[in-house]
């Protein structure tokens, strides 16, 4: 859980399998902290949405690719290792696959306010 926080702004580890992957982990282990994940004001609207299979908004969707490979170009450019060049392109096309595969709803009240 702790790897998909840092995940959050340090775009070389991947936040949304390591947070579901806590989810299922802590599921079967703690409901205690079960409970305590899926009611997170950050991650608890994403794991019900994933759970449940009803998606995330085009705009979301959206924006966490542009967000993600935003993310791993200013890490490419940073780093200028060979490694980054070959690994982070890879990363970013098979999350980005995955986002796209993602169910789209329509945005919520909420989301339509916030822009997000």
């Amino acid at each position: 859980m702790s790897l998909g926080g840092i995940g959050l702004v340090l775009p070389l580890l991947p936040t949304t399998p390591l947070v579901i992957l806590s989810a299922v982990c802590f599921s079967h282990s703690s409901k205690r902290l079960e409970t305590w994940l899926c009611n997170s004001r950050i991650f608890g609207e994403f794991i019900e949405n994933y759970r449940t299979g009803c998606g995330i908004s085009k705009v979301r969707k959206y924006g966490s690719i542009a967000f993600l490979w935003f993310g791993l170009i200013t890490s490419m450019i940073a780093l200028r290792m060979t490694a980054t060049f070959v690994i982070l392109p890879i990363v970013g096309v098979c999350v980005t696959v995955h986002l796209l595969m993602l169910k789209s709803r329509k945005p919520t009240e909420n989301e339509t306010h916030n822009g997000n």
